[in-house]
């Protein structure tokens, strides 16, 4: 009898763990009561009970054609009962998008191979020049206090350079004039742009996110594209996209401008259109464009164009100089100097013309500005803060090498070596999710969810990297000048934190309410067949989905258990990874069938109140996010070849992932309302207690030697970001001194027995006191003529990186008289 249950035990557990069909559960039901009864475990009595309670019920189950009659209908029924009604931008959100990746982390049992096969990023030819050549060239034209302090914009020489060298149609087709860059090139060229100036990056990635262009290149008409797209590339015109209002924000979709649709006068004659009533704000470049994106609510009380009256959003292209057209004020987002500023009208009329893609897109906006917001948020927001992160990490590491207190570079304190790692490491898991996320963009996809994912982390991240940066220049990174090269990131990255969705939005409704609804293998198919007209077909298709759901929920209950018993031993890990990372793999499929497994019984047991429990879905959303990071991650340490140098940053990066993955998933069961429920999955998922652990000191301290180790290797990690080469510049000298800086101790390691002997003075930290003691040591014969080259060079180059501003008390004034100065001899566009 043990033998017969346990066995029956083993057999149940593999059956859900395979996720079989049902017809192999009737199998093995009937053969589990056929074999007690032959062996007389089981007598007579209890073999008809059996078959009773568990044979015909599992043959009800796996005979489609009886369950589609006898149980399917029912529920559902009761699904329909139960579901919460969906508004349709609701609707419109869900839907907008693809899945991709983020469907096999929903999964439980994640497709390493599939991942691993993708190709690796790469630029052609082309873009490769534009890269080094006109960013390059454009960098350099730029510095950031002029940019911020004096023109309060881009110079009008880089306006113009950007306009001539295609910058604002990177994305437009070539046929129409643009550069039809991959949406790789166009992450690498922000992320450029933004380790030398956020202005300048903001002013290029607007236009060629989500704005006219790219909602032109999708839903225009031939006649829109043929006109607008040529003067979008070649700078002719220059766009804005107005969609936030004073009074709907993250809540986009209840904007209360709205547009009615009506007979008007247009160039003389009796026009059908829309009389548009707007009062818009935060619209970047809104105040110099010429060309007006707009999103507005559309009425037709007059049934001019069909029997609804409420049609829904609605997007329209309108020139700045049409009549009643308000722009040209501007905000002052924390001292950040791109063009944005507040637009309105009043009852501005305009032709049906102007609407994007014409009449027949009245009132589709909504669905229009979901599916471009799911790909581009992959790569506006993640560029612009990787970059700003490398700017950190490139001139905090330098600085924290070359600096010395007590006799010793800062960066060999442990505190700081703390700062430095988490600065490393964070930066090349956000490099790495930036990387994989606009690959899926250049494959086709238009990943709402990943790029939510994406926008939320790379962001949050980047706040972290900026906050360990100010805290290692301590003094140096708190006085505005031209020699602070993090104040103005420290600034304005709540900028990146606020916009296309702020943080606490996508973190709690986005990544992971839109992820379990789209992402799941079989919730929007179930939710597709409620809605489904044809009896027949619904019946069929919520059968199939909702089988194949429970199946689902048992095979990861027993994945968990399973994986959670041996450590993730278990777990599938693709087997021509690296060996040292096949754990990091086993840990992410663990992670995985646990997620699906409480993401099922959050849905099932809190219903339609989870959406409200913005906790226990941010938290979840935690789980998924990390699980995403990791996989980018990995995919990018094997798309590398695999360099040991690079493996502490993964280390450390996975690490930290898998303990906040572990945090989010234990604060879900901490919180979970139905404590018995929580208590079991624990059982399942954490039967030996939680088993990821934070990164050792000894990896942190790896991680920042790396950091502050000259050559290939951190230029790796650095890869693509701008330096000038100049002396002046705080990064260049920076790097400059870096440079430097193994000669200079190889120099004063073959000195040390001389000072010790006190033939020569120690060697001097000032830039003066360097200049006397080689003048004094090159005459003594210590040091040879290169020798002295080096110190005066590394003093000098120190002394600029270390050096801090200082201004006049009439500092405004002085800033006035210098913007005057250059307005006399250049024109600004804004001097006027």
């Amino acid at each position: 009898m043990g033998l017969w249950i346990l066995t029956t035990v083993l057999a149940a557990f593999a059956l859900m763990f395979f996720q079989v069909k049902g017809i192999f559960w009737l199998a093995s039901i009937a053969l589990w009561v056929t074999l007690g009864y032959a062996f007389d475990i089981v007598g007579s009595a209890a073999s008809l009970i059996l078959i009773a309670v568990a044979v015909l019920p599992a043959l009800v189950v796996a005979i489609k054609p009886l369950r589609r009659v006898l149980i399917s209908p029912h529920i559902l029924d009761l699904f329909k009962r139960i579901l919460p009604t969906m508004s349709d931008t609701e609707r419109d959100a869900l839907e907008a998008g693809t899945t991709w990746w983020d469907a096999d982390l929903f999964s439980g049992k994640p497709d390493w191979n599939k991942l691993l096969r993708l190709p690796r990023p790469t630029l052609n030819d082309e873009e490769q020049s534009f890269l080094d050549h006109e960013v390059d060239d454009l960098c350099g034209m730029i510095e950031d206090w002029e940019t911020t302090q004096v023109w309060q914009d881009l110079s009008p020489q880089a306006w113009q350079f950007v306009k001539e060298k295609g910058f604002l149609g990177m994305i437009i087709p070539k046929k129409y004039g643009g550069k039809e860059f991959s949406a790789y090139m166009h992450s690498q060229v922000i992320m450029k742009l933004s380790t030398r100036c956020s202005a300048l990056a903001v002013s290029v990635m607007v236009p060629n996110s989500l704005g006219p262009a790219e909602l032109l290149l999708h839903y225009g008409t031939d006649a829109q594209k043929d006109y607008y797209l040529p003067r979008l590339a070649a700078g002719i015109d220059l766009p804005c996209f107005a969609l936030t209002s004073p009074y709907a924000g993250s809540d986009a979709a209840s904007i209360p401008d709205v547009g009615m649709v009506c007979n008007g006068e247009f160039e003389g004659k009796r026009t059908l259109g829309l009389r548009v009533t707007w009062s818009k704000r935060y619209i970047t470049l809104g105040p110099i464009a010429s060309v007006l994106g707009l999103a507005f609510r559309t009425v037709d009380p007059d049934h001019l164009i069909g029997s609804e009256t409420d049609l829904g959003i609605t997007c329209a292209l309108i020139p700045t100089k049409h009549g009643g057209v308000a722009i040209g004020r501007r905000h002052w987002p924390l001292n950040a100097v791109f063009q944005n500023g507040p637009t309105s009208g009043t009852d501005v009329f305009i032709p049906m013309e102007w609407v994007i893609g014409g009449r027949p897109q009245v009132g589709q906006g909504w669905r229009m500005l979901m599916e471009c917001l799911a790909a581009g948020r992959a790569i506006s927001l993640p560029s612009s803060n990787v970059g700003m992160a490398k700017l950190a990490v490139r001139g905090t590491s330098a600085y924290a090498a070359i600096r010395r207190q007590f006799k010793t570079a800062i960066g060999k304190f442990e505190g700081v070596q703390e700062a430095l790692a988490r600065m490393g490491g964070n930066l090349y898991m956000m490099d790495a999710t930036r990387t994989l996320s606009a690959l899926a963009v250049d494959l086709g996809e238009k990943p709402a969810v990943i790029s939510a994912i994406a926008k939320y982390h790379v962001t949050e991240r980047g706040r972290m990297v900026v906050n360990d940066g100010m805290d290692v220049l301590g003094g140096k990174g708190i006085c505005m000048g031209p020699s602070n090269f993090l104040a103005r990131a420290y600034q304005q990255i709540p900028i990146a934190i606020t916009v296309e969705g702020a943080n606490i939005l996508t973190r709690c409704l986005i990544i992971f309410g839109q992820g379990a609804i789209r992402s799941h293998p079989y919730v929007l198919k179930e939710m597709h067949a409620t809605v489904e007209g044809n009896r027949r077909k619904a019946i069929e298709d919520f059968d199939q989905a909702f089988f194949s759901h429970v199946g689902f929920v048992f095979a990861n209950a027993a994945r968990s258990l399973a994986y959670g018993l041996t450590a993730g031993r278990l777990a599938p890990a693709e087997p021509a990874v690296a060996p040292a990372l096949r754990g990091y793999y086993r840990a992410v499929s663990r992670l995985s069938a646990a997620f699906a497994l409480l993401t099922d019984l959050s849905m099932f047991i809190l219903g339609g109140s989870l959406k409200r429990r913005e906790r226990i879905s941010g938290r979840l959303g935690d789980i998924l996010s990390q699980m995403y990071l990791i996989s980018a991650v990995l995919k990018r340490y094997e798309d590398d070849g695999r360099p040991a140098a690079d493996a502490p940053y993964v280390h450390w990066s996975v690490q930290d992932a898998l303990v906040q993955a572990q945090q989010a998933l234990n604060g879900v069961l901490e919180n979970f309302p139905n404590r018995a429920i929580a208590g079991l999955v624990r059982v399942f998922v954490f039967p030996f207690g939680l088993p990821y652990r934070n990164p050792s000191d000894s990896l942190g301290t790896q991680v920042a030697e790396a950091m502050q180790t000259a050559g290939e290797d951190r230029n790796r990690l650095l890869a693509d970001s701008f330096v000038k080469g100049e002396i002046g510049d705080p990064i260049s000298c920076g790097e400059m001194a870096f440079g430097l800086l193994p000669q200079v101790e190889a120099i004063e390691k073959r000195l040390k027995p001389i000072i010790q002997s006190g033939a020569l003075d120690p060697v001097p930290q000032s830039l003066v006191s360097m200049q006397q003691w080689v003048t004094r040591a090159t005459a003594a014969g210590i040091i040879n003529a290169e020798e002295r080259r080096t110190m005066s060079d590394f003093a000098r180059f120190t002394d600029v990186s270390v050096q801090v501003d200082d201004f006049p008390q009439d500092l405004n004034l002085s800033l006035d008289a210098a913007a005057r100065q250059l307005m006399e001899e250049r024109t600004h566009p804004l001097a006027e």
